[in-house]
């Protein structure tokens, strides 16, 4: 067994130890990533964490628009780059965990050939069953088509303008539309070239010629032709109500697969399982679970394939909600942990405060979960329209066959199916998705709440609807069509949550922006100490080797954010006394009353949270903030006079030197305690149970807003330098350079090399039990033991402390500890003592390995 791995008991998979996350694309390439292998192995990592490797979408910057599961992205390099990656990690002892992405893929160009192949030949083609395409759509023009809403104005403008255009290229025709070629159907070629030979005769390319010059010379049989083909070109912002095929969220190029399919799997799947019998990749990374059909069934098919490797799923856990237990993986990617960690350091007492000067400066509702479910029709009826009226269809077919629901009208199926999906607390349940006919307890318990709720909102509705709803739910009643019912309901409710919250109520709901990360509840204040005690002692009897992270591509905040963040529920008065100063300074910024407050408060917290922030990076955040919140402009549909007043106003709030000398002089005295709060979360991520993840360049200071402002450059030379420097430095010099990051970079790299000399400290075997912490300011310290030989301590709520810690103690079990970071030994737990050379401590029992 490598050194750096520990497990979970004897014979259980291999884990890493830790992980480090690399945003592979064409400026990280393969090359790049073995360049950095010294580097991460110093460091004290164990495993390279990629984002998927597979061929994406030409320029792709994040890879999760594969086109071709069967070829390594030449973007990133050559299968010889890979081996060499793999050669280089070998040599450090060290592995790769791989993203991989089963759920949808990239269909921009030519490169998708599945994809060409269906466009090519509509439901004859061999891959027409890979793609979720429903080839019997209601809509009469749909019927063994596929929808492509690629055009920039509406179809009968495009024909008139000659935008369409019939191209010949090597005697063969292809269609042409802004950039984009299209293929066409072999049957409409040959109908239309057996008419053009008739005038040139025994001429092949003259009868194309001719038939493309006939095409060209009338937008009539040039309609004639594209109607032939097995696509429908329309108005691109069409696209959500008439799509007929299953996508990523509302995403039209990415298409949703049908994994569930054995062959679908293999051919999705092949070149990744070379790479595991190659021993190049060592662990997995399973995007977007519960987009899938059946996804215990998928991750049963994976483990399969891949019996020894670590396997981790992304899936966001609501509070209080358990990861399944019969998936056959090691656990999540870490969204519950992160949110659970934060909410420590958020104080209680500021909730009542702050949410009552932002209902007042914004004007704006306190109610999260009915803005939830605001925002939840909202993209059913708005950005997903076409799988409502899908799911709608189907649900008026299965009515149709059971007598006593005859008599309901497609708009009360419609409204009371579309009512139980919002009232769903959860991204989704599983009845149906498993080899188990059974509806767990746990999602027959989602399901009654779900349409108890959904009763009393939609009381007009007969109950009899809602009782035919929740038998089918629960599986009660059975058909081929009624279970395709369930499935795709289910499908359907992750994309609704996720669309609602993480991508529009987050960039609603302002009241306190460092609790508005995916997976968290911005409604829940903070977490007691005994509380997140329990979460982890929970996590280290369930999943031990699960993921732990402090953020990812995906995070709405850097994690050094939200810990800077954090520190404003402890000093609510003054923020509030700010934020007054500075809307009154940038009143006469603000034009025709625009931008609307809670996008003001917005923006003073990021500029908090991230100060020193530029103007560019601030003028990017918050054009995406407002399309994401979708209340004044939307993506889909901007609204350019509102764009250009928040802009306006953000620009002229980044040049006022009286503003911003503000701002610096109310975040000053912030940027120790976050920095504190930071190494306490850094601390307890790489000690509490779990494989510790680190985000690219993440090892100083995180100050990165939501992507793509968290993909920019990560400089790792200077990472490199700073690590240099590290190793030859004590605890206090190290927190004297802390303007540079280099105290967390010195953390990790402390901790990381005590966890592989003190594995079994840290691993499956290691339990996790609370240590007693007793005097004035016990409530303000968060203290644990692994293993019985390794206690961490850290400061919490640290801006009501003023460093003075009076008579508070943590209570040490007997025996001889050892301060990790300082290299000391510990006389007794006394808090003035254990931090005082460094913010946080790491304590080691002597004699225990």
């Amino acid at each position: 067994m490598r050194l750096d791995l520990v497990t979970n008991s004897p014979g259980i998979n291999p884990v890493p130890s830790a992980t480090y996350r690399l945003q592979f694309n064409r400026d990280c390439t393969l090359a790049q990533a073995r360049a950095l292998v010294s580097y991460l192995h110093a460091l004290g990592v164990s495993h390279i964490y990629a984002s998927p490797l597979l061929k994406a979408v030409a320029g792709s910057m994040h890879g999760y628009d594969i086109c071709d599961f069967e070829e390594l992205n030449p973007e990133l390099g050559t299968p010889d780059d890979l081996a060499k990656l793999h050669g280089e990690l070998a040599r450090h002892q060290m592995g790769l965990v791989l993203d991989v992405v089963p759920n949808h893929m990239g269909i921009d160009g030519q490169a998708n050939r599945w994809w060409w192949d269906v466009l090519t030949h509509g439901p004859g083609s061999r891959y027409a069953g890979c793609f979720d395409i429903d080839w019997q759509a209601a809509d009469p023009r749909l019927r063994g088509k596929v929808a492509m809403p690629i055009l920039a104005e509406r179809y009968n403008e495009a024909l008139v303008r000659g935008l369409i255009r019939v191209v010949e290229t090597e005697g063969s025709l292809s269609l042409q539309y802004a950039g984009q070629t299209l293929p066409v159907s072999p049957e409409s070629v040959s109908a239309r070239l057996r008419r053009a030979a008739e005038s040139v005769p025994a001429n092949r390319v003259g009868a194309i010629r001719a038939a493309v010059a006939e095409l060209t010379n009338s937008p009539q049989v040039l309609d004639e032709f594209v109607q032939q083909q097995n696509y429908l070109l329309m108005f691109w912002r069409n696209g959500h109500a008439v799509l007929n095929y299953r996508r990523f969220f509302s995403i039209t190029s990415l298409a949703g697969i049908r994994i569930e399919e054995p062959w679908v799997f293999d051919k999705a799947f092949a070149l990744v399982k070379q790479w595991l019998d190659k021993g190049w990749v060592d662990g997995l990374r399973v995007d977007h679970a519960d987009g899938l059909r059946q996804p215990e069934q998928f991750l049963r098919r994976l483990r399969e394939m891949a019996p020894k490797a670590w396997v981790v799923v992304e899936k966001i856990l609501e509070p209080g909600e358990p990861l399944n237990p019969l998936w056959p993986v090691n656990g999540t990617t870490g969204y519950d942990f992160l949110n659970n960690l934060n909410g420590i350091f958020v104080d209680p007492q500021g909730e009542r405060p702050l949410s009552n000067f932002y209902a007042e400066f914004t004007g704006d509702t306190l109610d999260y979960p009915a803005l939830v479910r605001a925002k939840k029709h909202m993209i059913v009826q708005d950005e997903l329209t076409a799988e409502t009226d899908r799911l709608t269809d189907l649900l008026v077919h299965i009515s149709a066959r059971h007598w006593e629901c005859r008599d309901f009208t497609r708009a009360e199926l419609s409204d009371a199916w579309t009512e139980l999906a919002t009232c769903m607390p959860v991204y989704r349940t599983y009845a149906g998705a498993s080899d188990d006919p059974e509806v767990s307890k746990w999602d027959a318990q989602l399901i009654n709440a779900a349409v108890r709720a959904a009763r009393e909102h939609r009381h007009y509705l007969p109950a009899e609807l809602f009782d035919f709803l929740e038998e089918l739910l629960l599986l009660r009643r059975r058909g081929i069509l009624e279970d395709d019912f369930v499935l795709r309901f289910q499908q359907l409710t992750g994309p609704i949550m996720a669309k609602a919250v993480e991508d529009t109520a987050f960039y609603c709901y302002a009241r306190f922006a460092a609790l508005n990360e995916v997976g968290g509840d911005p409604g829940r204040f903070g977490l007691s100490v005994p509380v997140f005690h329990q979460l982890c002692q929970r996590q280290q009897t369930l999943w031990p080797a699960s993921m732990v992270a402090t953020a990812t591509h995906d995070t709405k905040w850097g994690g050094d954010v939200r810990a800077r963040l954090a520190l404003l529920s402890e000093r609510p008065q003054e923020w509030i006394e700010a934020v007054r100063r500075w809307s009154k300074m940038n009143e006469p910024k603000r034009c025709q009353n625009w931008p609307d407050r809670k996008m003001e408060y917005l923006f003073y917290q990021a500029l908090v949270g991230v100060w020193p922030l530029t103007k560019e990076r601030a003028q990017a955040y918050v054009q995406k903030a407002a399309r994401e919140a979708k209340e004044q402009t939307r993506w889909r549909r901007p609204v350019p006079e509102y764009e250009q007043a928040l802009q306006s106003f953000v620009c002229q709030a980044m040049e006022d030197s009286r503003f911003l000398g503000d701002v610096e002089q109310f975040v000053e005295p912030l940027l120790d305690l976050g920095r504190i709060n930071s190494l306490g979360q850094t601390l307890v991520k790489m000690t509490a149970t779990g494989v510790p993840d680190f985000y690219q360049g993440s090892e100083l200071w995180d100050l990165n807003l939501a992507d793509p402002d968290n993909r920019r450059p990560v400089d790792f030379a200077l990472r490199q330098q700073l690590l240099a420097e590290a190793k030859g430095i004590s605890a206090e010099a190290a927190w004297r350079q802390r303007e540079s990051g280099l105290p967390k970079l010195w953390l990790i790299w402390k901790v990381l090399k005590a966890r592989l000399l003190h594995a079994t400290l840290f691993g499956g075997a290691g339990n996790y039990e609370p240590l007693p912490v007793s005097g004035a300011k016990a409530p303000h310290v968060l203290a644990f033991m692994r293993g019985r030989g390794a206690a961490t301590v850290v400061p919490r709520l640290v801006g009501a402390l003023d460093g003075q810690w009076a008579d508070t103690m943590v209570e040490l079990p007997a025996g001889r500890w050892r301060n990790v970071l300082t290299d000391s030994p510990v006389a007794d737990g006394r808090m003035a003592a254990l931090v005082a050379r460094f913010p946080v401590a790491l304590l080691l029992k002597e004699g225990e390995e």
